[in-house]
């Protein structure tokens, strides 16, 4: 495929749209998330503020943040793959715009696969596979997107475990925002 064929079947979006996008997105994972506590008689997992499970948090999220700049420098399919999806939603964002995309997905998304669904599943390796799963399909939006799906689900393992061995939702949600923020700042830059 040649990059102006690449380009005709990009779905492009503008600042707006990827900011309310976002928004939508954060509340629609909310609510499915407060539904299944509601409805379902699950319990959150648990979210504790410690210093040390936080700056557990910051450590991982830079390293799969470090793993994730080694892969793409080093597999062309991953970096495509990286490339459809971050030209879609950082491409329109200003810089300061980076801080909504650590936050609401960081929130948003390990409250709903991390913080409910894992304790609805059975707090096992199923419920973090499962989870896992769901998480890295969330990231899906062109069929060329395989091999970021993949990296979405192996983050979400790592995500899962975290939060299943320190037993406070706080790890994966940092690592999350963290990671979301310096691997999408330092995309930005690169693409400025």
């Amino acid at each position: 495929m040649t990059q102006q064929q690449n380009d005709s079947e990009m779905p492009y979006m503008t600042r707006t749209q990827v900011l309310i996008a976002m928004g939508v997105t954060a509340i629609v994972l909310w609510i499915a998330a407060k539904a299944c506590l509601g409805f379902a008689n699950v319990s959150l997992m648990a979210w504790q503020w410690q210093e040390e499970q936080f700056l557990l948090g910051i450590a991982l999220g830079l390293a799969i943040t470090i793993v994730s700049g080694l892969v793409y420098r080093f597999y062309p399919p991953y970096r495509r793959s990286a490339d459809y999806y971050l030209e879609i939603v950082i491409k329109p964002l200003a810089i300061p715009d980076l801080i909504w995309l650590g936050l609401l997905p960081g929130l948003s998304e390990e409250l709903l696969f991390r913080g409910v669904l894992i304790p609805a599943l059975g707090l096992n390796h199923v419920a973090v596979l499962i989870s896992s799963l769901c998480f890295g399909i969330l990231h899906l939006s062109s069929p060329q997107q395989w091999t970021y799906v993949i990296w979405a689900t192996i983050v979400g393992l790592i995500f899962g475990y975290s939060a299943l061995l320190s037993g406070n939702l706080l790890v994966p949600i940092v690592a999350h925002i963290v990671t979301n923020l310096v691997s999408s700042y330092l995309w930005k830059i690169k693409h400025l």
